[in-house]
């Protein structure tokens, strides 16, 4: 079962891709539900072999290099919240884009060409999603992690706005950097070792003598999309223009394509590596801890509840890369500490898939009452928070494997992150009070599947222990639940995360209102887009003055031709007035050479004298 599955996960979604291109290219006039069921059905080949299919592999001797796809305990887990997320997302979308799909089916162009595009782009953009999290070989994981981050574009530009176009910018040119260094990486090491598959790469790492700089670049290439600190750039200025559900993929499923990365290619909890990898493990660890305070401390002033959230996932992500950098620095904690990591990226991508997708829902609220719906808002930011659900059981596992490994005041400092992000979630719920709608009876039948589609997310993240303990055959309960008298320990973040946000929330309110002005979605982007016009402009102006000199040299030269054209004009002329002149000039020579002689006669005796002659 494992290989037809396999080959109708990756395999359906660009089917769906080609149909929507045809039906457009075959009858472009007529319109067309482009978010159709069949179109919502794009991950449910992949989500059934996550389910359903025991571990294996296939090798496809034909494809690329030779391919070979995997399918591990690991990879299921990833498979399946991915997968699932996706899938959710979809059926969001079909009603977050309802009015887009009415306007499109009644003749509106511009809605038609968004919608097309949305229709086409998001199976592709699944489809390499889908590829790298099975492929082993390097080709196929690359070609994966490169549809993935391109097909992804056209989804962030959706709305065309200036925001938007901004938004893709800052996701396009971070894109192609992180790209140019990872195939840096991969190529440098697959050279070096002859590798062909992931597990020889990690192999090569380990044993070349330049292994460390390696996985440097590999790490930073990977870190573009993981939103390591100072190549985050894109997040907060992508995510929240892109239309919710394409935020939702972004933040929860697209932004593990690192990790997973991190976790295919270098060589963690490998023993015997040069000792150089320990230094690029504490680089890791303090990016990871920098980036999880910094991006709570910024994110917290946001107004916007999507650039909150976008500003959590980077929090939340260097919480993860710390946790990965310990599998350099202590590879015998690994193995506890590894399926922590693939446990954490589960917990946050369908959370905050979850709450990206609650804000659409509070921006167009249902007919339920208030208090059930905010409750149900408020349950996802909780577990994120560590408070309950998948977050409680992932804080205790954390905790726990920390301390097996020695590592407490790592686990303190995990702890400190995790009030920054409870501020996050009390600052992200408080902007989308204050910012929401209510629904009116027009937009009701368009909004039903956005309802569903989101409780099923949150109800999927908050029983993530449940059903992800049952696809890796342990039990939910037991000691992966903690005890009554540890989570005084677990929750003193909470409670610090709220002290915070009272704080933080008055203080912007009443001291520094203006603050949220001054630090602006996006952050390192804006100077240093300010740097590049400057250099820009400072470039031009170079170019400008090069084209002036250039153009001084070439009108000196011309005028050098001409004045040499002018004399040779004089000199032709010349050379006709001699030719009349020339008997003329001839007898004057003459003359002249016999009055030359003549003189010299007269100082020159022509026969010589006697002695004492004349007498006189």
């Amino acid at each position: 079962m494992l290989a037809p599955l396999l080959v109708a996960a990756l395999l359906w979604p660009l089917l769906l891709a080609v149909r929507v291109l045809l039906r457009a290219l075959i009858a472009p006039e007529r319109p067309r539900a482009h978010l159709d069921w069949l179109w919502i059905s794009a991950p449910a080949p992949a989500l059934l072999l996550a389910l359903l299919s025991a571990e294996g592999s296939l090798w496809l001797e034909a494809w690329l290099f030779g391919g070979h796809w995997a399918l591990d305990e690991q990879r299921r887990l990833l498979l399946t919240f991915t997968a699932l997320l996706w899938g959710l997302s979809g059926w969001y979308a079909r009603g977050y884009l309802a009015g887009e799909q009415t306007r499109a089916l009644a003749g509106d162009q511009e809605s038609r060409s968004r919608l097309l595009r949305f229709a086409l782009f998001w199976p592709l953009t699944l489809c390499g999603n889908l590829l790298l999290l099975v492929a082993e070989d390097i080709a196929s994981f690359y070609l994966g992690f490169a549809l993935m981050t391109f097909a992804a574009f056209p989804l962030v530009i959706h709305t065309g706005t200036r925001a938007a176009r901004t938004g893709g910018l800052a996701y396009l040119v971070m894109a192609v950097l992180g790209e140019g260094v990872l195939l840096a990486g991969l190529l440098w090491a697959a050279g070096s070792g002859s590798a062909l598959t992931l597990s020889e790469l990690r192999t090569t790492l380990a044993t070349a003598d330049a292994g460390v700089w390696m996985g440097l670049l590999l790490w930073l290439g990977f870190g573009v999309k993981a939103g390591v600190i100072g190549l985050h750039l894109w997040l907060a200025l992508a995510h929240p223009v892109a239309p919710t559900p394409a935020s939702a993929v972004l933040s929860g499923v697209m932004i593990k394509a690192g990790l997973v990365g991190w976790l295919s290619t270098l060589p963690l909890g490998m023993t015997g590596v040069d000792g150089s990898f320990r230094e690029l493990g504490l680089a890791m660890f303090w990016a990871g801890l920098l980036g999880a305070f910094a991006a709570a401390l910024w994110g917290v002033a946001q107004p916007k509840p999507k650039a909150v959230l976008a500003y959590s996932s980077v929090s939340q992500m260097g919480m993860i890369t710390a946790l990965v950098a310990l599998g350099l620095l202590q590879p015998d904690s690994w193995p506890a500490v590894g399926a922590l990591v693939v446990l954490f990226a589960a917990h946050h991508g369908l959370t905050k898939g979850a709450l990206f997708l609650g804000v659409g829902i509070s921006e167009r609220a249902p007919p339920w009452p208030t208090w059930l719906l905010w409750s149900l808002l408020t349950l996802p930011a909780l577990s994120l928070s560590g408070a309950l659900g998948s977050g409680l059981i992932t804080k205790w596992g954390a905790k726990t494997a920390l301390d097996t490994a020695g590592e407490k005041t790592v686990a303190f400092w995990l702890s400190l992150a995790a009030a920054g992000t409870t501020a996050l979630m009390v600052r992200a719920l408080w902007r989308q009070w204050l910012e929401r709608s209510q629904a009116n009876a027009a937009n009701g039948p368009s909004l039903a599947p956005m309802p569903m589609a989101w409780l099923l997310s949150v109800l999927a993240a908050l029983g993530l222990p449940f059903w992800a303990g049952w696809l890796t055959g342990e039990r939910a309960g037991g000691d992966a639940w903690p005890p009554l008298s540890a989570l005084p320990a677990l929750l003193w973040p909470l409670g610090l995360g709220l002290l915070l946000s009272c704080i933080l929330g008055w203080s912007l309110r009443r001291v520094a209102p203006w603050l949220s002005q001054r630090l602006p979605a996006g952050d390192l982007w804006w100077p240093l887009a300010a740097a590049g016009r400057w250099l820009g402009r400072l470039i031009h102006g170079l170019l400008r003055r090069l084209a002036a000199w250039q153009a001084a040299w070439v009108a000196w030269w011309v005028a050098r031709e001409h004045d040499g054209a002018t004399g040779l004009d004089a000199l032709t002329s010349a050379e006709g007035w001699l030719r009349r002149q020339l008997p003329v000039l001839l007898l004057a020579v003459a003359v002249g050479l016999a009055a030359v002689l003549l003189l010299s006669a007269k100082s020159t005796p022509l026969w010589p004298w006697p002695v004492g002659w004349p007498p006189w």
